[in-house]
């Protein structure tokens, strides 16, 4: 396997691992790094994968530097080597929904994670993250997604999976790939509140949708989340 590192956004970089054994076209895994004062990395891949994303790190600042490790729920996938990027970047923090760091991330990070309450931001220097809670949201209980303010791109994680291993940055449909991986996955968690918990993301107006697997999306993002909320009410009305 071999990481690729392109910036989708002002000082975004996307780190792709692809992984051609997952489904019929295969899948990429993806984290994003925000070069700034204090670097964030969101998702931190499986452990497995920790050799080949911090040598994509290392590409664009030392590992060391990293000062927040955050991911969008408790999965091997997202947060599977947080104990090995703490254990290389000493000044480096765990950030999570206060939900998932009591019940979860207190006891099985190194270091005693930052507890964020819904809405809450962190400064990075010229960027600004916002906490968003958005619990079972495409799934896990303690989901959440965080929005960078200056470039306005939504850290989406799991939202719109789709398989392949497209351009890093695409401006073409992203629904209907996303589609698709919903019918043979059945990812998403299709609870009462779904759809509105998308539609509160689409009123952010996000300029970039910065995807955890496949391609990230730059265009009427608005757009695109609320036709997300859409369908989720279809497959939910669909199911009762």
């Amino acid at each position: 396997m071999t990481t690729t590192i392109e910036e989708i956004a002002a000082g975004i970089y996307r780190l792709s691992t692809f992984v051609p054994q997952i489904g019929p076209t295969g899948l990429t895994f993806n984290q994003f790094l925000l070069a700034d004062e204090e670097p964030l990395l969101f998702h931190t891949g499986h452990r497995s994968m920790f050799p080949d994303v911090r040598a994509a790190i290392e590409q664009v600042l030392p590992v060391e530097r990293l000062r927040w490790i955050t991911f969008g729920h408790l999965e091997s996938d997202e947060c599977g080597a947080m104990n090995e990027f703490l254990g290389v970047a000493p000044e480096s923090q765990i950030a999570h929904g206060a939900g998932g760091c009591q019940v979860s991330l207190d006891h099985l990070a190194d270091r005693a994670p930052r507890p964020l309450a819904d809405g809450e931001v962190i400064e990075l220097g010229r960027m600004r993250v916002r906490h968003l809670d958005t619990p079972h949201v495409p799934h896990g209980w303690d989901a959440r997604v965080l929005f960078e303010e200056t470039t306005q791109t939504l850290l989406c994680g799991d939202l719109f999976t789709h398989l392949g291993n497209g351009p890093a940055l695409v401006h073409s449909d992203v629904l209907g790939p996303s589609e698709q991986a919903e019918d043979m996955f059945a990812y998403s968690s299709l609870a009462p509140t779904t759809p509105a918990t998308v539609d509160r993301l689409a009123a952010l107006a996000p300029r970039t949708l910065a995807l955890m697997h496949g391609s990230s999306y730059t265009g009427d993002c608005r757009t695109a989340l609320h036709a997300l909320a859409d369908a989720y009410r279809h497959r939910i009305a669909a199911a009762a």
